[in-house]
């Protein structure tokens, strides 16, 4: 990766570097510039509900502008709407997303999409940071337009729905929409209507500071006691900028990424529509997905960690179908890009077309007691496998697991934190293992 570019764009506190005014300016300027030389126009810019959207939203769309190409502005829109409107606008050549998804509000971040949907590679990523840090070449000249799309959110909606041509049911499914106060907080309310569903939304108030906070998908536990108080049938968690979901089953059980794509897969598989009987997923995926697939006889890919290699992993395998633990799931056929909204109307369309509960529906998988701990580290980041005593405890750890459970320990991505996952079939066991873990990390990293 290069000096500003992590696993998913750039991303960092906002008006600090490297989410600042001057960078995001220079980003607008080398995206305009790539925008150019692929021989297109226009670039849109989307965000989330933070309060520094607007702040970085002017200082991207005065960068794009000023190497001549137009801009046009969703505003608030989930990450994938971006994608979508990249791949139905003429002349939109990129497109870029303000958001840091379920980062807290401080935080705020830059993605960038190219022509058709698609997220960049390495190399276009690579092109794109030697812009921003030369940007002393700034083509001078003609000025572009910057203007707005009002109807964007009726675009994007349009487009989900359009591909699930529901009947209109004889009972309705209760569902509870946790929008995250995020980018899901309006649009949630156009898909998830009340001639298709009888909803309630709860955390679709966004004040620019609220994004995130002990709501949306990394915090379900209002929208489980809602699910059992209301009787509903399921609820659906986003996160900030709705490019990941995570459901609550009728008991109030949290139903992760893993389980949602084992009953997505086999559905596709029992209607002909896996492609190649292939399913990708990233080493993070529990060990009882695994299982599952190979039960139902489905060839199970494994890429690193990001939707990016799973996509990425899709592309070379064939298959059309993948997603993470955390809520990423692609459905290739239907999106360039991870969708939260698509992915619940996935799993709506199974619960609808099986007239089953979703707790009846995730019976399919057994989870393996699965525990995350983040250790929190500089930026130094050495391989803490030369540490003898660090190495010595995760080896104790993986010996006393066997094969009935792994260890797995990765720097994160996008913040300064070691994120440590113990896996194995008792909760309490692997609990203690993942503490022993962090702590010899805390005590000699």
């Amino acid at each position: 990766m290069g000096k500003l570019f992590g696993t998913d764009g750039i991303r960092g506190i906002a008006n600090q570097y490297p989410i600042t005014c001057e960078i995001a300016l220079k980003t607008g300027q080398a995206v305009g510039r790539f925008t150019q030389k692929n021989g297109y126009k226009t670039v849109i810019i989307g965000k989330d509900t933070r309060i520094s959207g607007d702040m970085l939203e002017a200082a991207l769309a005065a960068g794009v502008a000023s190497t001549g190409v137009d801009v046009l502005l969703a505003g608030v829109i989930p990450t994938p709407g971006v994608a979508y409107l990249c791949s139905s606008i003429k002349d939109a050549g990129a497109g870029i997303v303000i958001s840091a998804s379920h980062n807290p509000y401080q935080d705020n971040g830059i993605k960038i999409f190219k022509q058709g949907g698609e997220k960049l590679s390495d190399e276009q990523e690579n092109q794109i940071e030697k812009y921003i840090l030369n940007s002393n070449n700034v083509p001078r000249g003609s000025v572009g337009k910057i203007a707005v799309i009002s109807d964007s959110l009726k675009k994007y909606s349009g487009f989900l729905l359009a591909m699930f041509p529901f009947k209109k049911p004889d009972k309705k499914l209760k569902l509870v929409v946790d929008s995250s106060n995020g980018a899901a907080s309006k649009i949630a309310r156009m898909v998830f209507h009340d001639k298709l569903f009888d909803a309630q939304f709860i955390y679709d108030s966004p004040d620019g500071k609220n994004i995130n906070k002990s709501c949306g998908s990394q915090h379900t536990q209002k929208l489980q006691r809602m699910v059992i108080k209301e009787k509903a049938d399921i609820g659906l968690a986003f996160d900030g900028d709705a490019d990941r979901f995570i459901a609550v089953d009728e008991n109030g059980t949290e139903i992760t990424g893993d389980r949602v794509l084992a009953v997505c897969v086999k559905f596709a598989k029992e209607r002909g529509n896996l492609n190649k009987n292939i399913v990708v997923s990233t080493i993070m995926s529990n060990i009882g997905l695994g299982n599952t697939l190979d039960r139902l006889g489905i060839r199970h890919i494994k890429a690193a960690v990001g939707d990016r290699n799973v996509l990425e992993e899709m592309k070379r395998s064939g298959a059309v179908i993948g997603g993470e633990d955390s809520g990423h799931i692609i459905f290739l056929n239907d999106h360039t890009t991870g969708d939260g909204i698509l992915s619940a109307l996935k799993l709506l369309e199974v619960m609808m077309e099986t007239n089953q509960s979703l707790s009846s529906l995730t019976s399919i998988m057994t989870v393996y007691p699965q525990v995350l701990m983040n250790v929190e580290i500089d930026k130094s980041r050495p391989d803490f496998m030369k540490i003898k005593t660090i190495a010595d405890t995760i080896k104790m750890v993986e010996k006393k697991l066997g094969d009935k459970g792994r260890v797995l320990i990765r720097y994160s991505g996008t913040q300064p934190l070691l994120r440590v996952m113990v896996e194995g079939p008792d909760q309490n066991q692997v609990e203690q293992y993942c503490l022993d873990i962090c702590e010899s990390i805390k005590k000699d990293l």
